[in-house]
């Protein structure tokens, strides 16, 4: 590993930790000829998820744009940096454990929208919005009545009090 600070390749390993829910080793490192200190990152190299796009094209993973549509969503809403890394990881995780990795879009679209519903219901609208490509507001207004429905039968069954016999 070589030194950001002076591109020695002479360091040791100072600590080492589990990181990402043990996806990954971070190693926190000093350069014995400059004193410099820092981190690196391992990870086990796996074979590539594909994403089977509706126009009919593969093309492979990116947890960052990923990332960056669900940061997107959740734009000015009080979700935190780490929920969204931590809702990205879990996807990741449950496509990577499969033996098929072509992924359709539409079945990554859904589970991100599974994932973001009980974070926030703003943020599961807005990626909602773009994910099903609504054509018109009348689309997006049977959506968003169709969640309110949902809701509603939800807190009614929460509600719901047992008659005595």
């Amino acid at each position: 590993m070589r030194c950001p600070q002076c591109d020695a390749t002479e360091n040791r390993v100072v600590d080492t930790r589990a990181s990402r829910g043990g996806r990954a080793v971070r190693r926190r490192r000093e350069c014995t000829v400059c004193g410099a200190r820092f981190t690196t990152y391992e990870y086990v190299e796996e074979r590539p998820i594909q994403v089977l796009k509706r126009s009919g094209a593969i093309e492979d993973f990116d947890r960052a744009k990923l990332l960056l549509s669900v940061k997107v969503a959740c734009a000015k809403r009080p979700v935190s940096a780490s929920e969204m890394e931590r809702l990205v990881d879990d996807i990741e995780d449950a496509f990577s454990r499969e033996a098929g990795v072509e992924v359709p879009s539409i079945r990554l679209g859904a589970l991100v929208m599974d994932r973001l519903k009980p974070i926030d219901r703003v943020a599961y609208v807005r990626f909602a919005s773009v994910y099903r490509n609504f054509q018109d507001a009348g689309e997006f207004q049977e959506f968003v009545d169709e969640m309110a429905a949902a809701q509603k039968r939800e807190a009614e069954r929460r509600n719901q009090v047992e008659m005595p016999i």
